[in-house]
This record gives C-alpha cells, structure tokens and sequence, in this order.
C-alpha cells in the first residue's frame, strides 16, 4: 500500500514544482506565509495575531532568546513547531534540516552542536538556498552549510548525520515514503528523526484537497498519523512516537480567513530512531 499523499492525486514533479514555484517568490519578496490568510505581519518577518511583541515564530514554540539569537533574514515563520525543543542536539553532532527554507532551524542547531559539530541544511528551492547561504556570513556560522537538492533523494552521504530535522517541510513532498527512506540512508546507526509537521485528523473538503494554494500552503499534503507510523516503520525506524499537539489549533485556524483549518490539522512532534545494528 502506497502511503504517500499526493492532494489532488497531482503527478509528484508538478507537486513539486508548485512548492518550488511558491517558496522561491517567499524568498525573492521576504513574504512569509501568513500573508496569504490574512494575519498582519511584522517587521521581523513573523505573524501576530494583533500583538506585536509576539512574533510568528514565539506562537509556534520558540522563544524570545531564540529568536533575538539568528539575525535578521532567516526567520521567515514558515514552521508549525520547533523541532530544536525535543531533538535533544548535542555538541559534536551532525544534524541534517530537511527543506531548510532561510536557515533559521539550521542556525539554531548550530549553537546546539557547537564548533566541533555541523549542520547541513538542504532545500529545492534555488532562490532559498542563495538567501539560506547569504545568511551563514550574517550568523558567523562557519559550521552551517546549504546544499540545493530533493529531500526525497538527499545530497549526503550514508550514515553520516546523527539527527534529521525538518519543520512543516514533509507534509509539502509528494513521496514522502522516499523522505523517510533517504533520511534513514543518511542517519548513522543510532541516530534519529524529530520532525514538527502537520498531521490530518479528518477528510478535507473536496475545495479544500484540490486547492494548490492549500496544498503548498503545508495543507492537504498532511498525512494521517497512521500513515506516517506505517512510512517510518516500512523505512526501518524503531520507537516511533507521533504526538498531536491540539493547542496548535490555535494558530492553525488562523491558516484560512474563511474556514477553521484547526477542525482537519494539528501541528505533532515526530520521533523515531534508526536501529543501532543496523541490518
């Protein structure tokens, strides 16, 4: 059985090309997404719901330390979570961001795994990785760098990352079963995943599933979380653990002026670990 979720049933290259088409205008005009459904943005690039000293990221999970510590231009509010408060990165690590979009995520690995670790961020989206890479001088991280490549069929060697993260990024890939096996191709053994996406809790509207805007916009690319554990598991992970998070409704409803996203998504944390005798 084939797990994947394609919205629309879209052949993968033209899925493909939406995501990039979008993400690379969100790039080239510093627009996040919350200029689509209708949120004010701030200055910093964030959304808020009418208070301007929360910022976009601050509702997703981060905090103010976060933010103030990544210069201007790499957050860019495009997440559902902060992968960083449950990957547990230590340093001398390796950490690999699926779909690193500005290098925020990235940026704050960095200071996790300290000098003598390194992350390695990769992104289909040319005119991302440019700004990812524009942003490594104004962070002073020499211990961060981007690659332009598929996160269905990563740029990185075997066995040589200690954790994958990614945020709101897999939900967006059409074969996602290929995610999850190329990030276990790249985990060493031991190693681990722990992703924030979106998981989908009930059928979407026909309007909704065949929409592009809600497709690329981390919508009806959501997979169930019995999916995702039966994709994780036919990969080879073991202690797989997907959490719903249900206070993210509230920033999910905000997704869409003219329906509450939160009655079909959540945001989750999703943890899984690479066998240590891998076989």
């Amino acid at each position: 059985m084939n797990n994947d979720t394609v919205a629309g049933d879209r052949d993968p290259e033209e899925t493909r090309e939406m995501v990039r088409e979008r993400y690379g205008t969100i790039a080239s005009d510093g627009q996040d997404c919350c200029g689509d459904v209708g949120l004010d943005v701030t200055d910093d690039g964030g959304c808020c719901d009418g208070n301007a000293d929360v910022t976009g990221s601050e509702r997703l999970g981060y905090d103010a330390d976060d933010v103030a510590s990544v210069a201007d231009g790499a957050d860019l509010g495009l997440g559902c979570g902060n992968p960083k408060a449950f990957a547990e990165m230590t340093p001398g690590e390796t950490v690999l961001d699926l779909g690193s979009g500005a290098g925020f995520d990235c940026f704050l690995a960095a200071q996790e795994v300290g000098p003598d670790g390194d992350v390695i961020g990769v992104d289909m989206t040319p005119e991302m990785v440019a700004k990812a890479r524009e942003n490594v001088t104004k962070n002073d991280a020499d211990n961060v760098e981007f690659r332009l490549g598929e996160i269905s069929h990563l740029p990185v060697a075997d066995a040589t990352v200690d954790v994958v993260i990614s945020n709101c990024v897999v939900n967006l890939a059409p074969e996602k079963q290929h995610v999850f096996d190329d990030a276990y191709r790249v985990l060493k053994p031991g190693g681990r995943v722990a992703i924030s996406d979106v998981v989908q809790t009930a059928p979407f509207p026909d309007d909704v599933r065949i929409d592009p805007d809600s497709l690329t916009g981390c919508v009806t690319g959501a997979s169930t979380v019995d999916a995702l554990e039966a994709m994780l598991d036919s990969a080879g992970f073991e202690a797989i653990e997907i959490a719903p998070k249900d206070e993210s409704t509230e920033f999910i409803s905000d997704w869409d002026a003219d329906r509450d996203l939160g009655d079909y998504l959540v945001s989750a944390t999703i943890e899984a670990r690479k066998p240590a005798h891998d076989t």
